[in-house]
């Protein structure tokens, strides 16, 4: 087999971009044609609103702390997967399992505790499984990120550490302006000799409006900070190659009132499983047994693992606006997905997952109601999952689930209430041994927010929240390579219930700005793969049940030096513990970092330092890890009287060598050592 660092470039990973480029050419000439003049600057609201809520409140009206990226601050921040792209944020760390995969952490949550969305609905992949696992969304081709906490999230479902809704255009809502209107990109990276692009067009006749997108990325194996040596002998992460395309059509009937749209989109990757090995221990009992040899790599020429993957999804979105009196809107979002990937080791098919899902969820936005506003809301799907191979540590399952959920908020004053209810029943069945669980469970949250004087303002939140144990966590039983373990899960397990609490000061307008947060989480029977037992790196894992908490804080505060510069400070800290005193594992490390932000003409730029602390707070078998300081460096410029824009970003501009600790790989994956990215836009 190739070395992956030498694979062949493959042109059908980039054939959505080169479909999009010439839909764009067949088009911009008509576009050019009917709006001649320069394209209008776009005018930066003072509030941003937030989607996720279905009741377009502002980030700064929710009652639990909200970051929305969206326009230039989303294009300065985008990396190659969604983990990667949020991580700088307060509270947002990533799994990090090379290139090819990463998922976001919610204040030292993951997994299922997170919910991934797009616009609303959950995105059925993999990635909740297992951290090399790749969620299945593209960063070029999304408008705007939300993560939420709080009385907003709880409304989604499961996710007591927060939610993570992705908001796309592939669904049109409105009709565009001009007869063909979108953006083009593309871009390169020094790092791994990353080449990507991404283009999106919108053009309409009369109520149809249709939608096209494409993406498309190359990179190779990425080089590591200085001083890391792979056992080849170079800097470069052996696996680490990530390639792969995306593309959607979506047609929509927009009228005065309302809309109904659907579309299709496919997306295939392809990227190496850094760290992979294999080992001849197996579980007695809570013990390993292993053979003489141990754990041992894959032989000489046998290659890294490679995952290949392809998603198949279909989008239904509606919304009728106002149809009786006393009824703001309703909606409806339907998906059906086609997940399946395969992990080749050499050329053979060494275990193969497949994931069919399908869900819908329906809103009622009701007028006040004695001063509440809000919407009622059903929410169900189905979930069948399989996986076949040497490391098909899980029998093929069916996971069933409905829920009922309202969301209502008022404003009196100076103070504005939110609260939440939503009921969840789940059924889970393992098709093999025909074990069957079922469980439920009911949340609420009750939260504030008091504007008690210009500029200033107060928040505190109260959740109930559960979770109900997911497939994996109740019949796994075998080999997972990738994280270098043998999972064996409980179909004992009950739910997980959190009881949290969330404060938070801030301050809006003025010279200065800032924000501060402070939360806590009780949680009863906290599920969590428990370490029993470890020979030469390889554990084995019970999923098990436990009382925890976690407690954190998160702040950050902007200075204005004048009407072109501002510097910031920021940080964030979080502890997990076991009610015995034991720490959690792969909790982020704290960190705290320096900024300083200017704008000037058509030129943005920020220059930024990150210093991640070392963590020593460690579970059972777990390895602390060292901290490490980065300096990172953004500008963009856009050309006068023209719609392109030019971006630098220079990420660990020093070359330091830096291990994530939530990664299960830390030590074969290192983080990127110093990396250019050059990317050109042109919006039209």
């Amino acid at each position: 087999m190739k070395p992956l660092h030498s694979k062949t470039w493959n042109p059908h990973f980039f054939h959505p971009v080169a479909l999009a480029a010439t839909l764009y050419v067949a088009h911009v000439h008509a576009a050019l044609a009917q709006d001649g003049a320069p394209a209008q600057e776009t005018t930066h609201l003072p509030s941003v609103t937030v989607t996720a809520t279905g009741l377009g409140l502002a980030a700064q009206d929710m009652a639990a702390p909200v970051s929305v990226l969206d326009g230039q601050a989303w294009q300065l921040r985008r990396g190659a997967t969604l983990g990667d792209s949020l991580t700088g944020e307060p509270g947002i760390h990533a799994t990090h399992f090379g290139a090819g995969a990463s998922r976001p952490i919610i204040r030292g949550m993951d997994g299922p505790r997170v919910g991934v969305l797009a616009n609303g609905m959950e995105l059925h992949d993999a990635s909740t499984i297992s951290p090399d696992h790749a969620v299945a969304t593209e960063p070029l081709l999304i408008k705007q990120v939300e993560i939420l906490r709080g009385p907003a999230a709880l409304v989604h479902g499961g996710a007591v550490g927060g939610v993570v809704n992705v908001v796309d255009e592939k669904v049109p809502t409105q009709r565009p302006s001009k007869a063909v209107e979108g953006a083009a990109e593309v871009r390169w990276g020094s790092a791994a000799n990353e080449k990507s692009g991404a283009m999106g067009l919108t053009t309409g006749a009369g109520p149809l409006v249709l939608r096209v997108e494409a993406a498309g990325r190359n990179s190779s194996d990425y080089r590591a900070g200085r001083g890391w040596r792979s056992e080849e002998g170079g800097r470069k992460v052996p696996g680490s190659y990530s390639q792969g395309s995306t593309g959607s059509m979506g047609l929509s009937w927009v009228g005065s009132d309302g809309y109904l749209g659907a579309a299709y989109t496919t997306q295939r990757a392809e990227y190496g499983l850094p760290g992979h090995e294999h080992s001849d221990c197996h579980p007695h009992g809570d013990h390993l047994h292993c053979g003489s040899h141990g754990g041992h790599v894959h032989e000489e020429g046998e290659g890294t693992p490679i995952v290949d993957m392809t998603s198949h999804r279909w989008d239904v979105r509606g919304e009728w606006r106002a149809p009786v009196a006393g009824i703001e809107a309703l909606r409806f979002k339907g998906s059906h997905t086609r997940y399946a990937h395969d992990e080749l080791e050499g050329d053979e098919v060494a275990t193969q997952f497949r994931n069919r899902a399908h869900d819908a969820r329906f809103e009622l936005q009701h007028a006040p109601i004695a001063g509440w506003r809000g919407l009622l809301g059903l929410h169900t799907g189905q979930r069948n999952f399989r996986a076949d191979g040497e490391e098909a540590y899980v029998e093929p399952t069916r996971t069933q689930k409905w829920g009922v959920f309202m969301l209502e908020e008022m404003k009196t004053g100076d103070w504005r209430w939110q609260a939440a209810l939503r009921h969840d029943q789940q059924s889970v069945k393992a098709l093999q041994s025909q074990v069957e669980r079922n469980h439920s469970g009911t949340s609420a949250s009750l939260g504030t927010v008091w504007h008690f004087q210009p500029g200033w303002q107060a928040s505190a939140s109260f959740s109930h929240a559960v979770r109900l144990p997911s497939a994996e966590e109740l019949f796994a039983n075998g080999p997972h390579m990738a994280t270098n373990s043998w999972e064996v899960g409980d179909h004992n397990l009950s739910k997980e219930t959190s009881n949290a609490w969330d404060i938070g000061l801030r301050k809006t307008a003025g010279a200065t700005t800032w924000s501060a947060n402070a939360y806590h989480h009780q949680i009863q029977g906290y599920i969590y793969g428990r370490t029993v037992d470890a020979h030469d790196g390889f554990q084995l894992q019970h999923y098990t049940q436990a009382n925890a908490r976690f407690t954190g804080v998160e702040a950050q505060v902007r200075q204005r030096i004048n009407r072109f510069v501002g510097v910031s400070l920021f940080g964030d800290l979080v502890r997990a513990k076991l009610a015995s005193g034991e720490h959690l594992p792969r909790i982020p490390a704290a960190r705290m970092g320096l900024r300083v932000d200017g704008s000037w003409k058509g030129w943005e730029g920020q220059a930024e330092w990150a210093q991640v602390m070392r963590q020593n707070r460690t579970a059972e078998y777990e390895t602390a890890t060292g901290g490490y300081g980065m300096l990172n460096l953004a500008a963009s410029y856009r050309f006068s009287n023209s719609p392109l824009q030019l971006t630098v970003k220079a990420e660990n501009l020093t070359d330091r060598l830096g291990y994530a600790h939530t990664s299960a790989i830390k030590r074969a994956a290192p983080l990127k050592g110093r990396n250019i990215t050059v990317g050109l836009r042109m919006d039209f």
